[in-house]
């Protein structure tokens, strides 16, 4: 499940297991659900100190000691501590519409995913913004590959990672640690599950299983879709997903597509992307190669012009609507995670609000 997937068409008619006002407990309220996947639903609620989370909700009728047994996620997450990962702050059960049902918090972001990101830039990703997505990801996850017992994600993609902004700029977190697990001590591998398009070959053609280099391979996936809005080895092609012919091809470099490509970028996702895992590089290696690389700004005259966008108010009227909201008492979080949604939209805006986005975020108001 994506961290904060929408709902909508069949998942939309099922009714919610937890309801607008509904109380955790006494110092959490529901606000309203953000989305759901095969397992759990994942619900925005307020905490009355903390202010915003999110909430995962598991949500099928199980016995508890199988909601518990699939806690494993918060587990894991309330282990590795570290700002490019979902924190994660309680985990207990509680009543809904259909029994009981486990459930853990975690921190909220606004921003939305990488999908939204891609979106905002009409298709590519300005090269330092993707090196800065790729080295604070790969920071990261080189925690979670570095315990004595490593952690591997096992369904790395663009829609679980997600996207917020501080003082210093561009912030990527990693959620959606459902499929996680811990590698066997002595095989070092986890069992095989996760997205098709991300999935390394070792996994998908010989079926082993899902090792620290397999989430090398699926970063290597984000990175080259972030460049060149497309997946590497026909990827997303269905009559050839399943294909091994597919990987006996050469790769193409990301700046057959890009041409803002630099060599030492290209050079590390195709290290990051070779078929044989024993050749990528591990995760604290990629970490510490992925430096971004600042460009100067294309004049405006030669800057392509964007396709109107539809159907979402536009990111400047989303804005006002921010700024008037933070005027009024108490709404201060709302409205810095409107402001955020806004930035995340509209690139252009966020060099104009940024400062004023971190000071409602400290508290302050300008």
């Amino acid at each position: 499940m994506a961290a904060y997937r929408t709902t909508g068409g069949a998942t939309g008619a099922r009714a919610p297991l937890l309801t607008p006002g509904q109380r955790i407990h006494d110092g959490l309220v529901v606000d309203r659900r953000l989305g759901e996947g095969a397992f759990a639903e994942v619900y925005r609620v307020r905490h009355h100190v903390l202010g915003p989370q999110a909430l995962k909700l598991f949500k099928h009728r199980t016995s508890l000691a199988a909601d518990f047994s699939r806690l494993d996620e918060a587990r894991i997450l309330s282990t590795l501590g570290h700002p490019s990962i979902i924190r994660v702050f309680d985990a207990g059960t509680v009543d809904t519409a259909d029994g009981v049902r486990g459930y853990f918090t975690m921190e909220y972001v606004a921003g939305g995913s990488l999908h939204r990101l891609v979106r905002s830039h009409g298709g590519t990703v300005p090269v330092p913004q993707v090196t800065t997505v790729l080295r604070q990801v790969a920071d990261g996850l080189s925690v979670a590959h570095g315990r004595r017992q490593p952690v591997v994600h096992r369904d790395l993609s663009l829609a679980n990672v997600l996207v917020a902004y501080d003082e210093s700029g561009l912030r990527v977190k990693v959620g959606d640690f459902g499929l996680a697990r811990e590698t066997d001590p002595v095989t070092r591998a986890a069992s095989a599950q996760g997205t098709v398009a991300y999935m390394p070959p070792e996994v998908l053609i010989r079926g082993r299983g899902y090792s620290a280099a397999g989430d090398v391979w699926a970063l290597g996936t984000i990175v080259y879709y972030l460049l060149t809005n497309r997946f590497p080895y026909d990827a997303a092609d269905p009559a050839r997903a399943f294909s091994p012919a597919r990987f006996e091809q050469p790769l193409r470099p990301p700046g057959d597509f890009n041409d803002d490509a630099d060599d030492a970028l290209e050079w590390l996702v195709a290290d990051m992307l070779r078929v044989d895992p024993a050749e990528r590089p591990a995760m604290r290696e990629v970490a510490e190669r992925a430096v971004p690389r600042a460009r100067p700004a294309a004049p405006p005259a030669e800057r392509p012009a964007r396709p109107p966008r539809a159907a979402a108010p536009p990111a400047d009227e989303l804005v006002r609507t921010a700024i008037a909201l933070s005027r009024v008492p108490g709404r201060l979080a709302d409205a810095a995670d409107q402001l955020e949604a806004a930035l995340s939209r509209r690139p252009r805006l966020r060099e104009r609000h940024l400062t004023r986005l971190t000071t409602w975020r400290r508290g302050v108001v300008q």
